[in-house]
Parts: C-alpha cells; sequence; structure tokens
C-alpha cells in the first residue's frame, strides 16, 4: 500500500505538470505565431521481482513474469508547429508565413533569433523591427519619405518614395528552416534559438527549399485549439482524481490495519 501512495504521487505530479502546458496554451490562444505544445509522459522503472521466461521449473518458463510498475513522470514538452489560420489585417507591416520557415531577427547579444510572429514595425531608424525592437535579419531600411512598402511572396521588399512612382528594390527577406523545429529552444517574446537537438539552420528565399511564401498585410494566428486544449483539460482533471483516489484508498485500507492490530 506504500507502494501504490508513491505512485499515485507520481501521477499527481504528472498531471499537475500537464495542466501547467495545457493552460500556457490557453494563455497564449491570441498570441500571433504562437505554437501549443504538449506533454510527453513515459513509465517508470519497473522491479521486477520474477523476470519474463526465466525458469519456473525445469523445461518451463514463464510466460509474463512479474513486473511492479513505479509511475509516470513528464519526459518532455513538444512544439506542434502546425500551421495557425492566416488573418487579414491590412498592416502594411503584417506579415504571414505561408507553410514552413521562421523570420530571422537579430539578438542583442549577436545570435540569430527565429520566430513565426510577424508583426513587424519602423524604429527611429527606418528599420524594421519586432516588437521588442530587434532587428530583421538581413536587414532592411526603409528610404526616407516612404509612401507604399510592398513585400512580395518570394520575399522581395520594395519601396514608393514621395515623387516617384518607381518601385525601388530595398532589400531581399529571406526565411529558416530546421530539421527538427520541435528541437529549438523556446526563449519567449515568440522566439526560438538554434540547439543541437534542432540541427542547423537552412536559409532560402521564402518558396524555395521547402519554405512557405511570405503574405503581406496577413498573420498567423495561434495554432491553439481551445475546445481541444478545455476537452484535454477535463480529462487532465479526472485524471487526477483518480490519482487522489488512489491515495485515499491506500490511507483508509493502512487505517484499517492499523485499527485491527
Amino acid at each position: 500500500m506504500n507502494g501504490a501512495l508513491y505512485v499515485a504521487k507520481t501521477g499527481l505530479s504528472a498531471q499537475d505538470t500537464q495542466l501547467k502546458v495545457i493552460s500556457n496554451n490557453l494563455a497564449n490562444v491570441s498570441t500571433i505565431g504562437f505554437k501549443k505544445d504538449r506533454a510527453i509522459f513515459e513509465d517508470l522503472l519497473y522491479q521486477i521481482q520474477r523476470s519474463p521466461g526465466a525458469d519456473s521449473t525445469e523445461g518451463t518458463q514463464l510466460p509474463s513474469g512479474l513486473q511492479l510498475g513505479n509511475g509516470v513522470r513528464v519526459v518532455g514538452t513538444q512544439k506542434q508547429f502546425v500551421g495557425g489560420e492566416i488573418q487579414i489585417t491590412d498592416n502594411p507591416f503584417d506579415v504571414a508565413i505561408s507553410g514552413q520557415g521562421f523570420f530571422q531577427v537579430t539578438l542583442p547579444d549577436g545570435e540569430i533569433g527565429y520566430t513565426r510572429n510577424g508583426q513587424f514595425h519602423v524604429n527611429g531608424n527606418n528599420e524594421l523591427t519586432t516588437a521588442e525592437g530587434f532587428l530583421i535579419e538581413p536587414a532592411i531600411t526603409l528610404p526616407a519619405e516612404t509612401v507604399e512598402f510592398n513585400i512580395g511572396v518570394d520575399g522581395i521588399v520594395t519601396a514608393i518614395v514621395s515623387g516617384n512612382t518607381t518601385p525601388q528594390n530595398i532589400g531581399q527577406m529571406t526565411l529558416a528552416n530546421f530539421v527538427n523545429p520541435a528541437g529549438l529552444l523556446a526563449t519567449g517574446q515568440n522566439l526560438f534559438t538554434e540547439t543541437a537537438a534542432s540541427g542547423a539552420p537552412i536559409v532560402a528565399n521564402p518558396g524555395e527549399a521547402g519554405l512557405g511564401q511570405t503574405q503581406q498585410k496577413m498573420l498567423e494566428a495561434s495554432n491553439v485549439n481551445s475546445v481541444e486544449e478545455l476537452v484535454n483539460m477535463i480529462t487532465t482533471q479526472r485524471a487526477y482524481e483518480i490519482n487522489s483516489k488512489v491515495i485515499s484508498t491506500a490511507d483508509e485500507m493502512l487505517g484499517f490495519i492499523n485499527q485491527q492490530l
């Protein structure tokens, strides 16, 4: 019975972590470019009291043995890079990626960060930045007196300045992709950074090397499905209650023994 208490304790801990993952998904249901997480569970080590296939008598073997589990744990979380719904905003500085890939930004320490959030802004130097002020990589600077700003599906950036109706090519927006996007390190601020698990970035123009196309005046919404997360929350709550019931039952059994002895 003491073993049951410890096993149920691992179940409570795992379901508590699962609920935290769900709550983070729901908290970011309106975060542009957010990718939902899922918790990954695994069972713990087993106490092998009788090994399967061991000899029970001469010429006979145990068909299954006796293996007692010690509970469960959350071994990791996995980002789900399923595309979110594309929303039309009519803001010229909003850009969505239709397909695979990440925008690249230069972080304060010089490292390159990656994001699916295309809510871009212009700083005091007419440079395209994220909401946190991080410059887009490669850098894109708008000419003075820009009256119209366009980004093609291939990432070519053009601008029309006052007094000249001919579009000027001012840069090329590139995207990056990874062999294993789920291996990226989530650092907050809608950013990811490269890790050994993600592999090196594959950088190319939009529409090339399997990358998606850039869609101006649009944004990619969070891929969190509120109904699905609510169902997961109910399932998690019931699993938590069941593990709590195991602890309560084991406690009652121990109490019964104490009363009888």
